[in-house]
């Protein structure tokens, strides 16, 4: 069984970042608050680990996970270049429910799937998971709930959905967007929506009228 940490409680809330932070460096997945919806989240550099994130959503390798980070800097050193679109996309909506796909970088030790050698990153806009990215790095992080089953929207949703492969469940009360993040392809010529979601076409086009969906 999880062990869960009431993150509305200081006390708690820098108990559950350590213990999340040390059951994720032993390979354990760990469900978190987002500004979106609740997630589940693996060692990003662990492809054990991932496996097992994969095989708790019944999700296979085909759909490969995201990967959530604490600082917009953090991207150069994930990816090999930052299109001008991405830039001017990153620039204006994180942190927040904006995810955007780039090549990724050779070099890296991970394996987050059938990617073709694409990342899909976000900064999300929630202060207990970056607070808890700043301690682990990058976090391979996708929604708590099992694939074909609507997204989880608070700790105890994401418990009954997956809690029984969980190491550490943070609870940081319901999510009020209630939708995944928007994803853009920025691996092309123009940048393409993926998937609609917390953020909204018209909004991305006021930054860059070129983007096609």
């Amino acid at each position: 069984m999880a062990d869960v940490y009431d993150c509305t409680d200081d006390e708690q809330r820098t108990a559950g970042i350590a213990a999340a932070a040390a059951a994720l460096s032993r390979g354990e997945l760990v469900l978190l608050p987002t500004d979106t919806v609740y997630g589940v989240a693996a060692d990003a550099f662990t492809p054990d680990a991932v496996a097992r994130l994969l095989a708790a959503k019944n999700r296979g390798r085909n759909m490969p996970v995201p990967v959530l980070i604490a600082e917009a800097s953090t991207l150069a050193g994930l990816v090999t270049t930052v299109p001008a679109d991405a830039h001017v996309l990153a620039r204006e909506f994180w942190p927040g429910g904006l995810t955007l796909v780039l090549e990724h970088t050779s070099t890296l030790t991970w394996d987050l799937g059938e990617s073709e050698g694409t990342v899909a990153v976000r900064l999300p806009d929630d202060d207990v998971t970056r607070e808890l990215l700043r301690r682990t790095g990058p976090l391979a992080v996708s929604s708590a709930n099992r694939s074909g089953r609507p997204a989880a929207t608070t700790a105890q949703q994401a418990d009954y959905q997956l809690g029984e492969h969980a190491a550490v469940i943070l609870d940081d009360g319901p999510r009020e967007v209630g939708a995944p993040s928007t994803i853009v392809d920025c691996t092309g010529e123009h940048a393409r929506v993926l998937r609609v979601g917390a953020v909204e076409v018209d909004r991305l086009r006021e930054v860059v009228p070129s983007l096609t969906d």
